[in-house]
C-alpha cells in the first residue's frame, strides 16, 4: 500500500497546526508498513490523503479521481475555526463553508482530530465514513530534560522564583489572546509569555496594535520558536494557560499534556469526550474563572493533576496514531 501525503504551500503553513500535522503524519505512519510519499508529481500511489484546501488542492483530488486513486481527506478545518481569525474571516466564512463541503464531498473517506469535530462535520450534511484520528503526539519527544528547562529559563533571564505562564498559538482572537492579554495585565507578580507568529498584516487591528505596540511589562511575544527553548517552555512554566475558543484539537495542548505540564483550558465542546475538569486538567469558563485557577493553580491550592493529563497524551502517542491511520488506509481499499 502506497500513500501520497499532500500539503500544499508546505512553507507558508509550517508554523501552524496543520503545519505540523505533516511532520507528525509522517512520523506516525513510519511505524507501520505503509509506504508514504510527499511528491505531488508521484502516479503510482494507491491512496491520495490530502490536508490542505487551497487550489492545487482541489486539482490534486480531480486528478485522483481520473487516475482511479482513492482519496482521504483530512478534515482539520472547519467553518468555526476559520472565524475570528484572519482580517475578513467572519465575512467570508460562509463562503470557505460551502468550499470546505465541496472539496470534502469528493472524498471516499475523512479523517478529522476528535469526535466533537466529526459531529461538525456531519452537520454539513457529508455522508461518507468520518473517523476521528488524533493529531498524535511524539511523546518521547517532550520527556522531562532538565538541560531543555534552563534552556527556556536562560533564554528569558528568569530568576528562581519568577512564576511563568505560557501558551502557544497564532495571533487570532479566536486563539483566546485577548484573554490573555487581560490576564498579564491583572497580574504583574506573574511573567505572561504567548509563543507563536503570524504576519501582523493579516489579523485586525487591534490583535496588531496588541502585539506590535506591547506594553504590558509582564508579557512577551517572543514569535515562533522551536527546538529546546519551547520544549523547556512546556516543562518548566508553571502553566499552560489556552484559552481559545474553539479548536478542532489542538495539538499544543496535546504538547502541554505529554510535558507534565498543568493544563487550564476553556471548557468548549472540543474537550468535552477527553478532557475532564479537574480530573486530568482545569476548565474555565470566562476570564474571572480563568483568573481564580490561575492563581490556584500557581499556589498549588487546587490538586496536581500532571500525571492523570500525560495519560491522554500516551494514549495519543505516535506508533498508535499510525496504527489508526493505516486501519482507515485498509478500509478505503476494501473492496
Amino acid at each position: 500500500m502506497k500513500v501520497l501525503l499532500y500539503f500544499e504551500n508546505q512553507k507558508l503553513i509550517a508554523k501552524s497546526g496543520i503545519g505540523r500535522a505533516l511532520k507528525l503524519q509522517q512520523q506516525a505512519l513510519a511505524y507501520t508498513d505503509v509506504e508514504v510519499t510527499t511528491d505531488p508529481k508521484c502516479i503510482d500511489y494507491d491512496i491520495l490523503h490530502i490536508n490542505t484546501y487551497g487550489v492545487n488542492s482541489k486539482h490534486m483530488v480531480n486528478k485522483a479521481h481520473k487516475m482511479g486513486k482513492k482519496v482521504i481527506y483530512h478534515g482539520h478545518s472547519t467553518y468555526e475555526d476559520f472565524r475570528n481569525s484572519f482580517i475578513g474571516s467572519n465575512m467570508i466564512s460562509p463562503f470557505f463553508k460551502r468550499y470546505l463541503v465541496s472539496l470534502y464531498q469528493k472524498a471516499d473517506a475523512l479523517i478529522t482530530p476528535t469526535p466533537y469535530s466529526k459531529q461538525l462535520l456531519r452537520g454539513y450534511r457529508l455522508e461518507q465514513p468520518i473517523t476521528p484520528i488524533s493529531n498524535g503526539i511524539p511523546l518521547a519527544k517532550y520527556a522531562q530534560n532538565n538541560d531543555k528547562v534552563q534552556a527556556f529559563r536562560n533564554y528569558f533571564d528568569l530568576s528562581d522564583d519568577q512564576k511563568v505562564i505560557v501558551s502557544v498559538g497564532l495571533f487570532f482572537e479566536r486563539k483566546g489572546i485577548l484573554d490573555f492579554v487581560a490576564l498579564a495585565k491583572r497580574h504583574p507578580e506573574y511573567l505572561f509569555v504567548w509563543f507563536g507568529y503570524t504576519d501582523l498584516r493579516l489579523v485586525p487591528q487591534k490583535i496588531r496594535q496588541l502585539v506590535k505596540g506591547n506594553h504590558v511589562r509582564n508579557l512577551i511575544f517572543p514569535g515562533y520558536i522551536t527546538g529546546d527553548v519551547i520544549q523547556g517552555a512546556y516543562q518548566g512554566a508553571d502553566l499552560f494557560l489556552y484559552p481559545s475558543y474553539e479548536e478542532t484539537e489542538g495539538i499544543v495542548v496535546l504538547e502541554a499534556l505529554a510535558s507534565k505540564q498543568h493544563v487550564l483550558v476553556r471548557n468548549i465542546p472540543v474537550y468535552h469526550q477527553w478532557l475532564k475538569d479537574g480530573v486530568n486538567s482545569y476548565q474555565a469558563n470566562d476570564l474571572d474563572d480563568f483568573d481564580t485557577k490561575m492563581v490556584q493553580i500557581l499556589n498549588k491550592t487546587l490538586p496536581d493533576l500532571t500525571e492523570a493529563g500525560y495519560q491522554l497524551a500516551v494514549a495519543r502517542d505516535l506508533p498508535e496514531i499510525g496504527q489508526q491511520l493505516k486501519h482507515v488506509y485498509e478500509a478505503v481499499l476494501a473492496p
